[in-house]
């Protein structure tokens, strides 16, 4: 075996050929409009950036330059700056938006209990989650909102307080959720970027399959022995909901006159999603590719007796997945890309588009019945928390997914989302 193959072992893709089946599949649609995407910044440059950019002067952007062009690109098409939108994301109206949800899909009720466990800021808010049917107290959770740059660091996540176990006589999971938002001033209340806003959802989402699970042996409990590239299957599901008019519409409010969201605004945050998502969806499966390729297939020692080093597998999987901006002769990024050699990622890069699919096509499940349809959509979420959020780590995640889903993971759904279908 190698390394790639061991690390497999402990995950949820089955084997290194199903990691490129996979990422193969959705560079198929993705490189084209990769390419299309390009022309457009270029043409964009020439139009825009004066004479150093004509065709006799820059045959093609360098890499440098397409970050920089994509962007003015992305300001010109939409006019819409973050700082437009935070008036009408203040932190109580998210929180009271996303609490709602949760009662809508999985049947729980979210309340303050402030004064409850002692905290260890002013800052910290206690909630307890209780099952709507039974009116039982089944968790609760912790949330540190704000930034504190002295002493916190930054970032957002969840963690695990205290989690269920039979053992120890521990029923009611507690969850930390830790966001870096901006804390109040005077009068005017903490107020999101809808970034920020995606990022609670996100961490919320991690944090309901800590809280709802109904595993009792503690090692498998809630996030616990979930393989690594099956975790990020609900947090990524929740941001998906950021995207959904009805939910949207219910926290999206001006602080000071209580106005929606305007039209036009939420319509320019959703063709944001996919902008440039040909180029990202290319990038990141370079990433995975070549972490397959230098954890399965690398030989060192011929590497040393004059056969392919790391960098020429670099460009060789360039060529594949991103052949519109090869990498420069003296490119050495791979000698910073401490995700695959010191984070933990090594043969897991691939984990990130796994679980969006995965996310992708849980969400897609409930639009498959109308997200409109209100008592269909109930019954969708009821499964999600019933498989999904409640098994833990004791089934093998493709196991849980069959029964919410009915079949194994489709990245029809990814792609429809990204713009890619």
């Amino acid at each position: 075996s190698n390394p790639a193959e061991m690390s497999l072992a402990r995950k949820m893709a089955p084997s290194v050929d199903s990691v490129k089946d996979l990422s193969n599949l959705i560079l198929d649609k993705a490189l084209p409009a990769a390419e299309r995407e390009l022309d457009e910044n270029t043409a964009f440059a020439r139009t825009n950036g004066g004479e150093e950019y004509s065709e006799d002067k820059l045959e093609k952007l360098m890499p440098w330059d397409t970050t920089f062009w994509s962007e003015r690109l992305k300001e010109s098409k939409f006019d819409l700056k973050e700082e437009e939108l935070r008036p009408y994301f203040a932190l109580d109206s998210v929180l009271g938006g996303m609490f709602g949800l949760v009662e809508r899909i999985f049947n729980v009720d979210v309340k303050k209990a402030d004064g409850e466990a002692e905290v260890w800021n002013p800052d910290v808010s206690f909630f307890k989650v209780f099952d709507k049917d039974s009116g039982k107290h089944i968790a609760s959770f912790f949330l540190d909102p704000y930034s504190r740059p002295a002493d916190k660091r930054g970032g957002a996540w969840m963690d695990v307080c205290i989690g269920k176990s039979e053992a120890v006589g521990r029923d009611i999971p507690v969850a930390y959720l830790t966001c870096n938002g901006s804390p109040p001033i005077g009068d005017t209340p903490s107020l999101m970027t809808f970034r920020e806003v995606e990022t609670l959802f996100h961490e919320f989402g991690h944090g309901l399959q800590h809280m709802l699970t109904t595993a009792t042996v503690g090692d498998v409990a809630g996030i616990n022995g979930v393989e690594w590239d099956a975790v990020e299957l609900p947090s990524q599901f929740m941001e998906n909901w950021c995207y959904d008019k009805k939910t949207l519409y219910g926290f999206a409010k001006h602080y000071k006159t209580g106005e929606p969201l305007p039209e036009e605004m939420f319509e320019k945050v959703k063709e944001q999603k996919t902008y440039g998502a040909g180029m990202m969806a290319c990038r990141q499966l370079l990433f995975g590719l070549l972490d397959m390729e230098l954890h399965s297939n690398f030989d060192p020692e011929a590497a040393e007796k004059g056969g392919d080093t790391i960098f020429d597998i670099h460009r060789r999987m360039a060529e594949k997945c991103t052949p519109y901006s090869l990498p420069l002769d003296e490119d050495r990024f791979l000698c910073t890309f401490s995700h695959i050699f010191a984070g933990g990622y090594s043969a897991g890069y691939y984990s990130y588009k796994w679980a969006e699919v995965m996310s992708a096509d849980a969400f897609g499940a409930f639009e498959d019945v109308g997200l409109d349809n209100e008592e269909k959509v109930q019954e969708v979420g009821r499964k999600f928390r019933d498989t999904v959020l409640s098994l833990g780590g004791g089934v093998e995640p493709m196991e849980v997914f069959k029964m919410f889903r009915g079949r194994e993971p489709s990245p029809e759904a990814l792609l429809r989302h990204n713009g890619l279908a």
